[in-house]
């Protein structure tokens, strides 16, 4: 029983309208899923993907909360790798990002693979690498302003920040069945050491980078920062497998919940970070036509009675 890869990764945005203008046309991204958090139904749940379908290891969502901005620490998810082919798609996005005002790194090597490191308007942290064809197969979107041949592919690797690698390591390794590879040093200080863990069949969207910085103060979370990473399990047997893995480890977790589009199971790291475990099924076909995905607002099911409410209170967003 191996997690796949990353599922998606959730973070936290106090501007949502400027945040989806980021992220589909400067990003090129597709807004796959106009919804509300589920458990928050005043704040939209945003999902983008550079997977037209939207599939599992695409996904970067948001939620819509008036939030001050995170004040930046460790015991958090302090950067989102987004993955494109070669160097002559970084040699891209380096122009492009200079075209758009977007300050960010150049051309970095980091860990071996070549990078650009930049943040988006609200301070969100994130890098494109280099993935060098490994991972899923991209279904490219036909309408991104980015071509496609350059276009994201998906994400991975995710870097955590804890201040002692001991109790994250365990849950890595024995809970979630994570080999540890590799370490190599962080690039804003040489000091500081970062390891490296993967899933499954390894490759750059089945890492965990996780960087030991005892020295800095704990996160405050806000705008600007990471809610939580999901992982991938590919069907329903082996995410009830997780759940009794969990119990049998005297983790506690949230339980099975149903979020319509995936299940889902979430837990903290002994560091405190959130995770979640989450099905690669149904997917976000299953209540809309894959042509006309992220048009309006979708609801859940059990949502659905109380859309006109719901839907009156959130802003607009283009």
């Amino acid at each position: 029983m191996d997690l796949m890869g990353i599922h998606h990764v959730t973070a936290v945005s106090a501007h949502i309208r400027e945040n989806h203008q980021f992220y589909t046309t400067i990003l090129g991204l597709r807004l796959v899923k106009r919804s509300v958090n589920q458990d928050d139904v005043s704040a939209y749940h945003l999902f983008y993907s550079g997977d037209r379908k939207g599939a599992p290891g695409n996904d970067l969502t948001f939620f819509d909360w008036d939030a001050p901005r995170e004040k930046r620490g460790t015991r958090s998810i302090i950067r989102t790798f987004l993955r494109v082919h070669g160097a002559e798609a970084l040699t891209w996005w380096d122009h492009w990002l200079i075209q758009q005002g977007v300050a960010h790194s150049g051309v970095i090597e980091l860990d071996g693979r070549m990078t650009i490191l930049f943040e988006d308007p609200e301070g969100q942290r994130l890098a494109l690498v280099d993935d060098q064809g490994k991972g899923d197969r991209h279904d490219p979107w036909e309408k991104s302003p980015v071509p496609i041949a350059y276009q994201i592919r998906g994400q991975g690797p995710i870097m955590l920040s804890v201040p002692e690698l001991q109790g994250t390591d365990l849950m890595l390794k024995t809970v979630l069945s994570m080999r540890q590879l590799r370490q190599y040093p962080h690039i804003d200080d040489a000091s500081v050491n970062v390891y490296v863990y993967e899933m499954g069949e390894g490759g750059p969207h089945a890492e965990v980078h996780v960087a030991v910085e005892p020295h800095l103060s704990v996160v405050q979370p806000g705008a600007g920062g990471v809610h939580h990473v999901a992982f991938r399990t590919p069907n329903e047997t082996e995410y009830h497998q997780w759940t009794h893995r969990l119990r049998e480890c005297r983790i506690p977790n949230s339980g099975e919940v149903d979020r319509y589009w995936f299940q889902s199971l979430y837990f903290r790291e002994p560091n405190g970070i959130l995770f979640e475990i989450a099905t690669d099924g149904p997917g976000f076909g299953v209540d809309e036509d894959i042509a006309t995905l992220g048009e309006k607002v979708v609801l859940p099911p059990m949502l659905e009675s109380q859309r006109d409410e719901i839907v009156a209170h959130l802003k607009p967003i283009e």
